[in-house]
């Protein structure tokens, strides 16, 4: 009985270290301001798969002239994508479709890309979406930016 308890206590404890953890290394990424919440799809097909599938939800974060994307539910401090603002073609922007409304946040404006030559999607809100398009258009001068 004793044991089962320790057991128990320790699991309860190892979780709560984890949701911790998690809402920490969040703070750290937000701390220098700029991010918002979005949502991402690396390496889409030519016409997307509206069934909600490959989406990851992550936290972007303004850095310079990069945008560095996070995933939310991991532990890495490093940032999964790192999107330079000259390689950033906007192609178009939709309406989540399908499931995919379920697998994002429910005001979120899709935004098609392409990064480097590899298709993406990204996944924000009406107002993140209205950052992002003015951070794209603010390049220096001397930069080329693909805004559709």
């Amino acid at each position: 009985m004793v044991l089962a308890l320790t057991v128990c206590g320790i699991v309860v404890a190892l979780v709560l270290a984890g949701l911790f953890f998690f809402g920490l290394r969040r703070r750290l990424i937000q701390r220098s301001g700029g991010t918002f919440d979005c949502s991402l799809r690396w390496d889409v097909a030519e016409k997307p798969d509206t069934g909600g599938k490959g989406w990851s939800y992550g936290v972007a974060r303004y850095n310079g002239d990069r945008i560095e994307w996070y995933r939310v539910f991991s532990y890495a401090y490093r940032p999964r994508r790192t999107l330079e603002r000259a390689q950033i073609e906007v192609a178009g922007r939709r309406l989540p479709e399908g499931e995919e409304e379920l697998a994002l946040l429910s005001d979120a404006v899709v935004l098609a890309c392409t990064h480097r030559g590899t298709r993406l999607e990204l996944a924000m809100s009406e107002d993140a979406l209205t950052g992002f398009l003015a951070w794209l258009e603010a390049a220096p001068p001397g930069q080329r930016v693909n805004v559709a």
